[in-house]
């Protein structure tokens, strides 16, 4: 059983019925939510942890403005690769691997691959780091416990899809839910915070690269491809009435998954900001730093719920990643492997790393490296295939959407380069 599959009879009946005209509002919108909930994990992943709140640390509330284009970048991005999954049945990297020559996808697929284990180092990381300081577990057996977790949640795909899509949405919840705490004790000031929110600003170098990174890493490339996946005969269109009807389901799945967790970052950046900016804290950096940090400035339970809400995000997150990777793999070379192999191989660098005392941190930026060298391939394919009527049907881009993709993408990789230069200490100005 793979991505996109394991409905239960009852959700089929209400597709029907949805299909059929027989239900209006929410109840005809239900059958098509959930795939985009387990996209979005991506979006608040244990990476976006560190960045967010150096943004909100060093400048405030200044850089809210670049959450919100972010997240209506990557919105943009995850509605195509759903809708290339409903048009053709197939995923992403099926359809890379099926027009690529031989040879290139197995290039891709190996580059994909490195891409999964990295994205997957960030969020073992921010698991493991979440169970090493609010429970004290050192951190070698927090990354055990971190993989056995992640495991269980990739085993309840064995029970249906829609399982696995409760669970995962249940634990964005949880992340929404400790923010929202996070939110009402630090008390953001809410003028400043609109203010933010709408008006760009860069003010130097500093916030230029941190800007940078906020869009440089929100569009992951696991998360594209997964996405078409996640659609690929969960529900399948008769016809193209039909096509279009799970399409606009799935638009509305997409926007409401992408601002669930647009919102998780905003909270990120306010609750930085107005606990660390504005009281004399402005070098926190680091996730250790910021819990430490929180505990003397708004007590143990702020502080607890921070470490909550970051091993919710690095068990859910790591799940995500892993089921990509086998959609990967099976994608461009037609075959896959059992997941608890998948689990342990994807594993090993996190553990070499902790064993040999790598820095945390240092690990994190080169994740994004490497995230950076991978990212062109899936952004380029997916424009270019939902542009292609052949391969689209009805449910090809309109021209408008097609130049916007082709725009945004190419931001994407531009700013992917400049983060590149700025890592390897090449200085390119803004």
């Amino acid at each position: 059983m793979g991505p996109g599959t394991g409905m239960t009879g009852r959700l089929r009946e209400r597709a029907e019925d949805a299909l059929q005209g027989r239900t209006r509002g929410w109840k005809a919108l239900y059958p098509f939510l959930g795939p985009a909930f387990v996209a979005a994990v991506a979006y608040v992943d244990p990476g976006n942890y560190a960045t967010n709140i150096q943004a909100g640390a060093t400048f405030g509330y200044r850089l809210l403005w670049v959450i919100v284009f972010a997240n209506l970048m990557a919105m943009l991005m995850q509605t195509l690769s759903s809708k290339l999954g409903i048009a053709t049945g197939k995923n992403l990297a099926e359809m890379c691997g099926e027009r690529f020559p031989r040879a290139w996808a197995y290039v891709a697929w190996i580059g994909a691959e490195i891409a999964a284990m990295a994205t997957d180092l960030a969020e073992f990381l921010g698991a493991t780091l979440g169970l090493n300081l609010l429970f004290g577990i050192p951190l070698l057996y927090g990354a055990l416990i971190t993989g056995v977790v992640t495991y269980a949640i990739l085993m309840l795909e064995n029970r249906g899809f829609r399982q696995l899509e409760a669970t995962i949405a249940g634990m964005i919840l949880v992340i929404a839910a400790c923010y929202l705490v996070e939110t009402i004790l630090s008390h953001p000031a809410a003028g400043p915070v609109v203010l933010g929110s709408v008006t760009p600003w860069i003010g130097n170098t500093d916030a230029a690269l941190l800007a940078v990174g906020i869009i440089g890493a929100t569009v992951m490339p696991h998360a594209v491809f997964l996405h078409s996946g996640l659609q690929q005969g969960r529900i399948v269109p008769r016809s193209d009435d039909e096509a279009r009807i799970i399409h606009r389901g799935a638009k509305f799945d997409a926007i409401i998954g992408m601002s669930m967790a647009g919102l998780v970052n905003m909270a990120m950046l306010m609750m930085a900001a107005a606990a660390f900016h504005f009281t004399g804290h402005p070098g926190v950096a680091s996730i250790p730093t910021a819990y430490r940090t929180l505990t003397p400035l708004l007590g143990g339970f702020a502080a607890a719920a921070f470490l909550t809400s970051l091993m919710s995000s690095g068990f859910s997150s790591s799940a995500v990643g892993t089921m990509a990777g086998q959609m990967i793999m099976q994608g461009f070379v037609g075959f896959r492997i059992p997941v608890w192999v998948r689990r342990v191989v994807t594993m090993i660098p996190t553990v070499v790393i902790i064993a040999v005392g790598v820095n945390p941190t240092w690990a994190l930026v080169l994740s994004q490296v490497i995230l950076s060298f991978v990212l062109p391939l899936p952004l380029i394919t997916l424009t270019r295939y939902t542009s292609d009527r052949r391969i689209m049907g009805v449910l090809v881009n309109s021209r408008i959407v097609t130049w916007t993709a082709w725009l945004l993408t190419s931001i994407i990789l531009f700013l992917n380069v400049y983060l590149l230069a700025q890592t390897f200490g090449v200085n390119i100005p803004l």
